[in-house]
């Protein structure tokens, strides 16, 4: 649908409308400020220490079954011995006697290295243990820090969710009504400045927050509404302060009525 055709006047008005909706949804997030993304990372770490803490728990286990296999083989080495220590008693020779001492030696050998990898495995699980108990002091904080920020973040968009979705969908009207190149310099302006404010008034012989005096003639010729003026030292659309006490007293009625 083709966007209507407005006069210069109504041009002001309706960007000069558009500022202050857009500045009002400025101060509903700025009320927001960084809580989302304060939620967003507790969340993450929240995710990351709790996968943390379910790997060194699986990590344990699968440690815990190691060591059931290598006691296991410790109790299998000790029957080979016995077996090997009764056949000694019934050799016929020193060849068959140290042949099975051999047997029994490696038997022994490989007791030693089980046990010592025993020793090594219960260490590890001693160091684990010590990590999934700080791995949940340090969960349970931030969850109960992200339970605390999401709790206030909810109460906050629970305050200022309608009125920021009336104000967003007013926004997108009044955009429609002002032509694509007048709306895309509002933009342009606005993105550029620190406040977000491209549309401003003229307060006290200057543009509202310049402390540069804007001359006389300017000031008429602002004030007659007969073209769109910007501000040479910030590039800013200006209105005249009696249009925008108009507009202000305007909106002002609508936001009441949110």
């Amino acid at each position: 649908m083709a966007t209507k055709e407005l006069n210069v006047e109504e041009k002001l008005r309706a960007l000069y409308d558009l500022q202050l909706i857009d500045s009002r949804i400025d101060e509903i997030r700025n009320v927001r400020g960084e809580l989302p993304l304060e939620v967003e990372d507790l969340e993450d770490e929240v995710a990351g220490l709790s996968t943390r803490l379910e790997k060194l728990k699986t990590d344990m286990e699968s440690i815990e079954e190691q060591i059931k296999v290598k006691k296991s083989a410790i109790d299998e080495h000790k029957e080979a011995i016995k077996k090997y220590t009764a056949q000694q008693k019934e050799v016929r020779n020193n060849r068959e006697f140290n042949s099975l001492t051999k047997e029994i030696e490696f038997q022994e050998l490989e007791i030693q290295l089980a046990e010592k990898h025993i020793r090594e495995m219960k260490a590890s699980i001693e160091h684990k243990k010590e990590a999934i108990t700080q791995s949940k002091e340090r969960l349970e904080a931030k969850s109960t820090h992200l339970k605390h920020k999401k709790s206030e973040l909810d109460a906050i968009m629970a305050e200022t969710e309608k009125e920021e979705k009336f104000l967003t969908q007013k926004s997108e009207e009044f955009q429609a009504q002002i032509e694509e190149r007048l709306l895309n310099a509002y933009k342009r302006i606005r993105s550029s400045v620190r406040n977000g404010l491209a549309v401003v008034s003229i307060e006290r012989g200057a543009s509202a927050g310049s402390f540069f005096t804007i001359p006389p003639q300017t000031q008429m010729e602002i004030a007659s509404r007969k073209k769109i003026i910007t501000d040479e030292h910030s590039g800013r659309i200006l209105v005249d302060a009696a249009l925008a006490d108009e507009e202000r007293e305007k909106m002002e009625q609508l936001f009441a009525n949110i």
